[in-house]
């Protein structure tokens, strides 16, 4: 009987003692640790936007004609001053030759009544000897002095009206000159907006005319993105900022704040102003942007020296609103017990956060799991995990 019982106390004990074991195992959280390391902060406003061609013309006509010959196609290259398109000139060549025609004869009409004044000067001369011997009356050489000087006038008049034929022909000329576009700059053909035999139609008041084609010089790409008014005090001309195309999000380009507007707008889709900024491309990495493209910008507005920095992760935020009052706080790993400490904190990117003070030197910092730190308690038994 007594043999028995032993056996039962034995086999207990075997069964009890791994059962305390584990039972206490399971009161020891499991962690995971870091160190602090020395890095760089960044502060950074984070925007959208697109792609665009900062160096870029739309051409429109300043005529109205019927197109005559296109001479580039979409993605041409072009270069300053190539003829590009022509639009019917046979009105406009035609108003031309008739202005000129009215230049000439006003130019005749001066030679005549050149001719006319010379010879009426030659006539007052001899009337002005008769009139000093008293051969004629006052009358008949006062009507002749009058005579003359009309004559005078009409010539500064003829003179007048052949100032404004000409300046007709010069108007003429241009709009002839016109129906032949010429590349404003040198650049690539983007968008080509008109065919052959379509006609094109001149800007007036409260009408726009028809786009004929827009020009952009690829090396001007930028990115405009739209900076909420919230975050725009803290943008400056020459900012750094990463910019990823959507089409390539793997593949961040290096860019820098080139402007700001200088006043908000309404954004469609967005809540409240926002304010437009342009950043030039410093490396386009390689790949082939194209205008129109969407991309998001991180941009940087302040970048500080190497700080001894944690995990936002490792940081536990208590904050007390009716003190206005916030405490950060940190655990670390000291043989097995965790640690809390209450730190001071400076500036934080998305992953980072820089501590002024408060943590011990060379000390393990318990970055989680995260369920595990929000109910972590100073004096903890603690067990680093394995990897």
């Amino acid at each position: 009987m007594k043999k028995i019982l032993i056996l039962i106390i034995i086999a207990v004990l075997l069964v009890a003692i791994p059962l305390v074991k584990s039972l206490k195992q399971t009161t020891v959280k499991q962690i995971e640790v870091t160190t602090a390391t020395e890095r760089v902060i960044h502060t950074s406003v984070l925007a959208s936007g697109r792609l665009a061609h900062e160096d870029q013309v739309r051409l429109t006509t300043e005529v109205i004609g019927k197109v005559k010959e296109v001479r580039v196609i979409e993605g041409d290259y072009v270069k300053k001053g190539q003829l590009l398109l022509v639009l019917d000139d046979e009105t406009y060549a035609a108003t031309v030759r008739q202005r000129e025609a009215v230049v000439r004869m006003q130019k005749i009409a001066i030679e005549k009544q050149l001719v006319q004044l010379d010879n009426l000067e030659r006539q007052w001369e001899r009337k002005r000897k008769l009139h000093q011997q008293k051969l004629i009356d006052d009358d008949a050489y006062e009507a002749f002095t009058s005579q003359l000087e009309l004559a005078r006038i009409d010539v500064k008049s003829a003179k007048e009206s052949l100032l404004q034929a000409e300046a007709q022909l010069n108007q003429a000329q241009d709009q002839l000159q016109k129906t032949r576009v010429l590349a404003p700059i040198n650049g690539r053909v983007t968008s080509l907006d008109i065919k052959e035999g379509e006609t094109a139609i001149a800007s007036s008041t409260n009408i726009a005319g028809s786009s004929l084609m827009t020009i952009a010089n690829p090396e001007s790409t930028i990115t405009e993105v739209f900076v909420d008014e919230a975050d725009v005090a803290n943008i400056r001309v020459g900012q750094s900022a990463s910019i990823v195309a959507i089409a390539y999000p793997d593949d961040p380009i290096k860019g820098e704040v080139k402007s700001i507007a200088t006043s908000a707008k309404t954004v469609a889709g967005r809540q409240g102003l926002s304010f437009l900024v342009k950043l030039s491309i410093l490396d386009d990495a390689g790949i082939a942007l194209k205008p129109g493209m969407s991309c998001r910008a991180e941009i940087y507005t302040n970048s500080s020296d190497p700080v001894t920095a944690v995990p936002l992760q490792a940081v536990i935020v208590n904050e007390k609103r009716s003190e206005n009052l916030v405490k950060r706080y940190v655990f670390t790993y000291d043989n097995g017990v965790a640690k809390k400490h209450e730190i001071k904190t400076g500036a934080s990117d998305d992953n980072y956060i820089e501590v002024i003070e408060g943590i011990p030197e060379l000390a393990e910092i318990i970055k989680g799991p995260d369920r595990t730190l929000r109910h972590l308690n100073d004096g903890d038994e603690v067990v680093i995990k394995e990897p």
